[in-house]
């Protein structure tokens, strides 16, 4: 992910509750070009009807229990600490994680078939983080899980990323590969000739043009490898670490002289990204590509990051939020509850958006037995709902207070009332700014009893009988299909 600190679960939830303005990213969100290949076009719509993935970082890291890559980077960051004030010292501790990562647990059909009854849909796994080790066998470089100073790479099933593709499409799934543009174990990244002050390229590329060519072609070269053929149909190219992106030379010296600039090689970090897409997209007809944090036409949905935007956004977008503990797996991970995560889907989705929920494997290759309970409570309630969850569109007002409202197509529009911890079935729901047309009707998914209703002065009022609030159909969320 981006440098982002770890949220706990309060954090989390508190976030999807604030105000346009007091995140500053916000603004980005107003930025998008839209897609123009037909075939992209027609699968962002596709993607837009699934609603709800799964993410996982996963990758050598996990065994220490730390944030990814992030200390290997050396910015001053609270959030990132090395445990070995030695830098040269923990680097080389750090690579030689490779030399024990052993996650002999590892089961990717148990973790598919979990998030299937849970109601995901599609997956998105980190096949190299910043960090350059590649969880795939890349033909590139030897620091991989498949290379043979890695004791995994004798297990039948040490090319991972392969496996966990074949499982979760095996199960119905999109697989989607998250890819890292910077590699921080590339001698064409990070010179060691040079010291490495921050996350950015750490010489002058254009005082050294042939080594960042060099760069260009390997990075290419190893996204290439995962959309030739060995390793399925891809349908989401997931590209993280922003700052590798060409910029003008006005935009260079805008950020310098900005209050917050911090980075000492801020430069254009071209990898040629509409040559590496339209090569992409050979191999991968409609493939969809999410070039994050760059505005341009390369990035078909936006990505805000363990946040919840507080309005509908114009275009496809997706949260990716943190289950429990860290993006990465961390010592006893607390994770959100069933009633929490089903209050974020429902708040995302009738924003119009989609929920990547991130689970991070232990260093052995399983979850935690309250991962595999969340994803059940989720899986219970979606049962029972999600035809108000796929395939749905966002429309006015959206979500006021506890109540919510999204539509399919013409003639369906759900309500959803988000109840509060404990809270019993009210005996009426109203919505302002809704009206619904003479005939209509109203019946809670789980039931058959058809609701009564009326418009009211400013809005609609909706009758629960007693039978039906003492037996709701479902825990955290009661929805109520409206028919027209």
């Amino acid at each position: 992910m981006s440098a982002a600190k770890h949220f706990g679960l309060l954090l989390v939830c508190l976030l999807t509750l604030l105000p346009s303005g007091i995140l500053k990213a916000q603004s980005e969100e107003e930025k998008y070009v839209p897609e123009t290949d037909p075939l992209v076009v027609k699968k962002l719509e596709e993607w837009q009807d699934l609603k709800f993935g799964l993410l996982m970082h996963w990758g050598a890291y996990s065994q220490w229990g730390i944030v990814e890559s992030w200390s290997i980077c050396a910015e001053d960051e609270d959030w990132c600490r090395r445990s070995n004030p030695d830098y040269q010292e923990y680097k080389k501790q750090y690579e030689n994680l490779k030399l024990s990562f052993n996650p002999v647990g590892f089961n990717p059909e148990k973790w598919a078939r979990a998030a299937k009854e849970a109601g995901m849909r599609y997956v998105i796994f980190t096949t190299k983080h910043h960090d350059g080790f590649a969880m795939f066998d890349t033909k590139l470089s030897d620091y991989k899980i498949t290379d043979k100073n890695c004791p995994f790479s004798v297990n039948p099933r040490a090319n991972v990323t392969k496996e966990i593709f074949n499982a979760f499409r095996a199960e119905g799934l999109w697989a989607g590969a998250y890819f890292s543009k910077p590699d921080w174990h590339s001698e064409n990244y990070w010179w060691p000739n040079f010291a490495t002050p921050d996350r950015n390229v750490n010489y002058n590329i254009k005082a050294y043009p042939d080594r960042w060519e060099k760069y260009v072609e390997y990075t290419q070269g190893q996204i290439m490898e995962l959309l030739g053929g060995d390793y399925g149909k891809i349908d989401i190219l997931w590209l993280d670490g922003g700052w590798v992106r060409k910029m003008s030379d006005d935009e260079i010296k805008e950020r310098i002289n900005a209050s917050d600039y911090k980075f000492i090689h801020l430069q254009s970090q071209d990898i040629r990204m509409d040559e590496l897409v339209a090569r992409a997209r050979e191999k991968q007809p409609g493939l969809i590509v999410v070039d994050r944090a760059v505005y341009g036409k390369n990035q078909n949905y936006l990505t805000p990051e363990n946040r919840v935007p507080d309005k509908a956004l114009p275009y496809p977008w997706e949260s990716c939020i943190i289950a429990g503990g860290g993006w990465a797996w961390t010592p006893d991970p607390k994770f959100m509850s069933g009633r929490e995560a089903v209050h974020l889907l429902v708040d995302i989705v009738v924003k119009g958006g989609n929920l990547l929920l991130n689970i991070g494997p232990a260093p052995d290759g399983t979850w935690p037995d309250s991962a595999y309970k969340l994803l059940d409570d989720i899986g219970r309630w979606m049962k029972v709902n999600n035809e108000a969850i796929y395939g749905t569109r966002a429309m006015a007002p959206y979500r006021e207070g506890k109540v919510c409202i999204n539509k399919k197509g013409d003639h369906t529009r759900y309500l959803f009332y988000m109840a509060d911890e404990g809270e019993a079935m009210p005996s009426e729901i109203t919505m302002k700014g809704v009206t619904l047309p003479e005939g209509a009707v109203l019946i809670m998914p789980g039931t058959t009893t058809r609701l009564k209703w009326y418009n009211n002065t400013d809005g609609i009022t909706v009758k629960i009988p007693e039978n039906v609030r003492h037996n709701p159909p479902s825990d955290y969320v009661w929805v109520i299909r409206i028919t027209q």
